[in-house]
């Protein structure tokens, strides 16, 4: 990679993790989506088992093995694989919402834009610059939660039941394909949109949008309208992907001087 966009990248990074109050806000909602709310669903089971028959009907929609043998178990394992992988197609948007919207405008409003534009690359590599910051920070973000996620859901069994609950090889499909290109079409739009907006919280208020989808698919899976399974995972990844694809080129095809210089 050329050092000059790797420059770009290490600046942006840099400018997120050294304010205090966007960076927080990168880390509180993972830490309550994939920390607290699994351990606070998980206990709640354990203390209050009569909640848990509310629960029953989601149960006897999963395979047999999953059925089978202890039904708190069983819960956590509903909890840990059909439940929990929709929020790391959440967590990427967000993350990266909140480094992406801030790409453009944010030079804008230190008044840096010209220093930046003035850099001897093109503005498709720069605008590359920009959304390769924000998807390493994304995915950054995403891996250090799941890895989190999975020692708290994984003790927090144990002590509970004694055993361990095996995460299904569907986490692969969600981590290595589906949450990285979601997160590529997040970031490839609010950048766009980051260079039309007149300030972040501007920009990050359009990103926004991005999550309804997600927040239906949540739906659905909690009311047992919809489980996402293998299948389902490996096509909607195949299909983001050719559409993060598209989406990135056709942007950094109309990316021109005058869009950022409204």
């Amino acid at each position: 990679m050329n050092h000059k966009i790797t420059a770009i990248i290490k600046k942006d990074i840099g400018s997120i993790t050294s304010n205090k109050r966007m960076f927080t806000t990168l880390l509180v909602v993972p830490i309550v989506l994939t920390i607290f709310l699994p351990t606070i669903f998980i206990l709640v089971l354990h203390f209050v088992p009569a909640e848990g028959q509310s629960l029953l009907k989601l149960l006897k929609m999963l395979p047999i093995y999953v059925q089978s043998g202890n039904s708190l178990h069983g819960f956590i394992e509903l909890l840990l694989n059909y439940i929990l992988p929709v929020f790391f197609l959440m967590i990427p948007i967000m993350a990266s919402s909140v480094m992406a919207a801030s790409s453009f405008v944010g030079e804008k409003e230190k008044r840096t834009l010209e220093t930046l534009l003035y850099c001897p690359l093109s503005l498709k590599s720069i605008f590359r610059s920009k959304v390769a910051a924000a998807f390493l920070l994304s995915m950054f973000v995403s891996s250090i939660s799941f890895a989190a996620m999975l020692t708290v859901v994984e003790i927090e069994t144990y002590v509970i039941t004694g055993s361990f609950v095996i995460p299904h090889p569907k986490w692969l499909l969600v981590m290595l394909l589906v949450s990285p290109a979601i997160s590529l079409i997040a970031i490839t739009l609010t950048v766009r949109v980051s260079a039309k907006a007149q300030s972040v919280e501007d920009a990050q208020q359009r990103a926004v949008f991005l999550l309804m989808p997600l927040l239906l698919l949540m739906i659905g899976q909690f009311t047992g309208i919809l489980f996402i399974n293998t299948w389902i995972l490996l096509l909607l990844g195949t299909f983001c992907s050719l559409l993060a694809a598209l989406l990135l080129k056709k942007c950094i095809g109309s990316f021109k001087y005058e869009t950022l210089l409204k």
